[in-house]
This record gives structure tokens, C-alpha cells and sequence, in this order.
């Protein structure tokens, strides 16, 4: 039975203690114990001491320059390509693409999950070619995309919408699904509408896990990036990494690497301040 259309009522003393448990006083939060400024020292010494011991190496000529470059010689050519503005115009081409596919894939595994978490007719019409769909490979189903939309900005943005929508839509889904039974009844026997019951006790029910799945989606998209501007690609971080190892300039290739990362650990960043917010209410 779907728990957004039930019918059973329930007891007063249930309801009494449902709407305890929702209108938790703030004071009674409990909070994790927030992390010291020498925690974080100490989280930063073992990269310290990997960066340390690789300039050692470069300096003793233990590891080749076209192998791997030194920190400082990666430092230098980070610092030259953002100065001529190579870097910068790169970075910027590479979020668009993840914005774009980002948007379209999160539209759709949103909506998808939705539809197949409130209604069972939704559920059995939806989530059997999801599943299906989400075991392919999609990073093999890039010749396909270049047939289909040829090689211009749709295969890469179709390809990271693609890693987008399936993470998203499967924690939705469960969130909504996990929800439980008797806070359903408890804001039926408040006579709340069905807007009402989806703002207040379905999205805040599913919040958590579609906050998780957006995690996931992000650093799905950025990892789809990398592949998808390897397709015949004319501008953006992976082009710039292209052109690197054709000339065999490892110290480009580590800073087009480099950035990825950031940028990928700042969006996961944004997400977590953002959960952090939105779910100030949990203990």
C-alpha cells in the first residue's frame, strides 16, 4: 500500500507522541565534537611529508623529469598557465560542462525518483529500465553518443548526465521509501493536504539520503568529465591534458589532475555546508 495514500488512522497517543518527536525542542540537540586546530595539523603533516620526500627525490635525480616532475616545477607551470590564462579558460570550459550535465542528470533522476517513491503504478513503470540501464558501462557507450549526437558538447554533457541521474535517483528513491509508515498517519490525522504532507514530512524524510546521493552524483560527474573531454575535444581541462601528453610534459598533466581534484573536493565541500544547514535538526 502506498504510504502517501493510506487510510488507517491513528491513535491519539501515537499522534501526540509523533508530533514530540517531529517539534523536538533545538536545545536538546546533540552535537559532535567539533575538531581542533591541531587536528587539522596533524591531517596535514603526512601530505606534507609525501610533497617533501617527492622534491627530494626529483632534486637527486632519482625520479626522471618525464616520468614525473618535481612539486616546485609543477608549482612553476601551474602558476605560468594560469598567467597566460590557459588554465583559467580550461577550468571554466570544464565546470560548464559539469553545470550542464549536472543540471540535466540531477532534473531527471530527481523527477524519476519521485514519481517511482510516491506512486507503486510510478515504481513498476520506472524503476525496472532504470535498473536495467544503470549496470551498462556508459563510459562504453561513447561510440554510440558520437554516432548519435556526433562530436561536438551533447556526448559529453549526455555522458555526465548520465553518471549524474542513477546515484541521485536510487538514494531519492530509498529516502522516500524509508520514510516511516506512522509519521505518514500521524500527518493524515492531522488533516494536513497532500502538498502539506509532501513539504513537511516527505522531504524532510527523504533529505538525508538524496543529500547523500548528491554527493555521490558530483563526484561521479567530474570523474565522467575526465573521460568525456577526451572525446575529440577542443578546449577544457581534458584537452589541456591531451595536448600535455603528446609533448610529454608530465607537469601539465599533473596540474590538469591537480584541478580536477580541487575542483571536485570544493563542490563536495559546498554540498557538505550545505547538508550540514539543511539538516541542522538531526542530532
Amino acid at each position: 500500500m502506498n504510504p502517501m495514500t493510506s487510510t488507517t488512522s491513528a491513535t491519539p497517543s501515537f499522534v501526540a507522541a509523533a508530533a514530540t518527536t517531529v517539534a523536538a525542542p533545538p536545545g536538546r540537540r546533540e552535537r559532535g565534537p567539533r575538531r581542533s586546530p591541531f587536528s587539522y595539523l596533524r591531517r596535514s603533516i603526512s601530505p606534507l611529508v609525501i610533497l617533501v620526500v617527492w622534491q627530494a627525490l626529483s632534486s637527486a635525480g632519482i625520479l626522471d623529469p618525464r616520468t614525473l616532475e618535481s612539486p616546485l616545477h609543477i608549482l612553476q607551470s601551474a602558476i605560468d598557465l594560469a598567467q597566460d590564462g590557459t588554465l583559467g579558460e580550461a577550468t571554466l570550459v570544464s565546470l560548464r560542462r559539469v553545470a550542464l550535465g549536472f543540471l540535466v542528470g540531477g532534473t531527471i533522476g530527481m523527477t524519476l525518483a519521485v514519481v517511482a517513491g510516491l506512486w507503486r503504478i510510478g515504481e513498476d513503470a520506472i524503476d525496472p529500465p532504470l535498473q536495467m540501464l544503470r549496470t551498462l558501462p556508459h563510459f562504453g557507450l561513447i561510440p554510440l553518443f558520437i554516432l548519435w549526437f556526433g562530436i561536438g558538447e551533447q556526448p559529453k554533457i549526455t555522458l555526465i548526465a548520465m553518471g549524474v541521474a542513477f546515484p541521485l535517483y536510487l538514494n531519492t528513491f530509498a529516502g522516500i521509501r524509508s520514510i516511516d509508515r506512522r509519521m505518514i498517519e500521524a500527518a493524515r490525522s492531522m488533516n494536513l493536504t497532500w502538498a502539506q504532507r509532501l513539504r513537511h514530512v516527505v522531504i524532510p524524510g527523504a533529505l538525508p539520503q538524496t543529500l547523500t546521493g548528491l554527493r555521490q552524483s558530483l563526484g561521479i560527474a567530474w570523474l565522467s568529465l575526465i573521460v568525456a573531454e577526451t572525446i575529440s575535444a577542443s578546449s577544457g581541462l581534458g584537452y589541456m591534458i591531451n595536448n600535455a601528453r603528446e609533448f610529454l610534459q608530465t607537469d601539465v598533466i599533473v596540474v590538469g589532475l591537480a584541478v580536477y581534484s580541487l575542483l571536485g573536493l570544493a563542490t563536495d565541500g559546498i554540498v557538505r555546508f550545505l547538508e550540514g544547514r539543511a539538516l541542522a535538526w538531526r542530532s
